[in-house]
């Protein structure tokens, strides 16, 4: 009899882990025990959109275990919550468990964790990508973001340095030297990023061009695939996105063609074409805003973490896909970026309808009508995620020609 109920108890236990492991469905980690962080007993939640086999969500899980590792905490880690409702229900029982502050990795959880943050005024709510921290005016509401095209320009260079050594060993032309991109969204966020690539490729080989598709949606490894396969029938010699699947690097690897990654290395799977990724490393934030909250202390409105912080990084060079000399190449380019002699929207660098540009009013006070209301060019260079930390690059400019558009 004894074996029997043991048995049974095996069997009841196999079932639950295997319903927890569905591929949308929403999931907590990690058990809601109380901790320490510094001296003070605090609970942590994080709200993620998908699960680890999203690229930027796993990106956000890593930041989060290492800052909690760092800090003495466990924090609870709720997966696969829509940019919905779920949002805000996640956020409440995140508070039922006793958290003292939230956070939420997607652009579409804002509204939501907005009004989480009205309801539990005794809670901090810190929120990836948002846009509307500074003009809420909620002393427990807080965006955070990163100097991630920096991260792109420098992963840009890397992908110039390839195209430069295709073009000397004459498997491409200086006049036929394409570049695809995919992106998600026609959002300010993936417009930054995929110029600031551009801009970095363009620092190397001035001749290239760029054409970027749209996939409507943050994680669809299907649609990505597809998008990398379309640039690459078209043309394009190399690829780069701002899209979360591993759908256009394996597309890549399987059509010989080079990738630039984002959110981590795709070695691994794609150790031919692979060439190096930049990502945002959260950790550097997670321990910042946690700390503060178990001092009660202020949390920034707005916080944009740099290279200098360690909150913009890129991924080991792999030598077997990258030009030679990329490594070395890209310290040099981050240096002087951190030194503050190279900007990597320098109005020198671009043009818009055949046109230098000398002032920009950009959309940094969101609202509905995306009306420009912030000087953001001055001193000769367009200045990103000074004025609020999630990006606010919208301008089209010329060498980059949009397939279609997706909001």
């Amino acid at each position: 009899m004894k074996k029997l109920v043991s048995l049974l108890l095996v069997l009841v236990l196999a079932i639950g882990l295997l319903a927890g492991c569905g591929g949308n469905t929403p999931s907590t980690t990690a058990a809601p025990t109380t901790t320490k962080a510094q001296g003070l007993d605090i609970k942590v939640g994080l709200i993620c959109l998908h699960d680890e086999n999203s690229t930027y969500d796993l990106n956000f899980i890593n930041g989060m275990k290492e800052a909690g590792k760092a800090l003495g905490i466990e924090p609870i880690i709720k997966t696969n919550i829509p940019e919905g409702q779920e949002c805000y229900d996640a956020a409440a029982d995140l508070v039922d468990a006793g958290c003292k502050v939230v956070f939420a990795d997607s652009f579409g959880h804002e509204d939501y964790m907005i009004q989480a943050a009205k309801e539990f005024k005794d809670v901090q709510f810190c929120h990836a990508t948002g846009t509307k921290a500074h003009t809420e005016g909620l002393d427990n509401y807080h965006n955070a973001f990163a100097a991630i095209y920096e991260g792109r320009y420098l992963a840009g260079v890397a992908a110039g340095l390839k195209l430069q050594e295709m073009i000397e060993a004459g498997k491409v032309t200086k006049d036929n030297c394409k570049i695809g991109y995919i992106g998600a969204f026609t959002y300010a966020e993936v417009m930054s990023g995929y110029t600031s690539f551009f801009l970095g490729a363009r620092s190397i080989v001035p001749e290239a061009t760029m054409e970027v598709t749209f996939t409507g949606s943050w994680y669809d490894e299907t649609a990505e695939k597809e998008a990398a396969n379309k640039l690459i029938n078209a043309g394009c010699v190399l690829i780069s996105q701002h899209a979360d699947s591993m759908g256009a690097p394996t597309a890549c690897e399987a059509a010989g063609v080079p990738n630039v990654s984002y959110n981590g290395s795709t070695v691994s799977a794609c150790p031919n074409t692979f060439i190096v990724a930049s990502r945002i490393d959260w950790a550097p934030y997670f321990q910042y805003a946690i700390s503060a909250a178990a001092k009660g202390e202020k949390i920034d409105t707005d916080w944009t973490g740099t290279l200098a912080t360690g909150s913009v990084k890129l991924t080991d060079v792999n030598g077997q896909a990258a030009a030679k000399g990329t490594a070395e190449k890209l310290a040099e380019v981050q240096k002087a970026l951190e030194a503050g002699t190279l900007h990597v929207y320098d109005t020198k660098n671009f043009t818009v309808k055949g046109e230098a540009l000398t002032s920009y009013m950009a959309d940094v006070d969101t609202d509905p009508e995306y009306k420009g209301d912030t000087e953001v060019i001055k001193d000769g260079f367009f200045h990103e995620s000074e004025f609020r930390s999630a990006p606010y690059f919208d301008l089209r400019i010329d060498g980059i020609t949009l397939l279609d558009e997706k909001y």
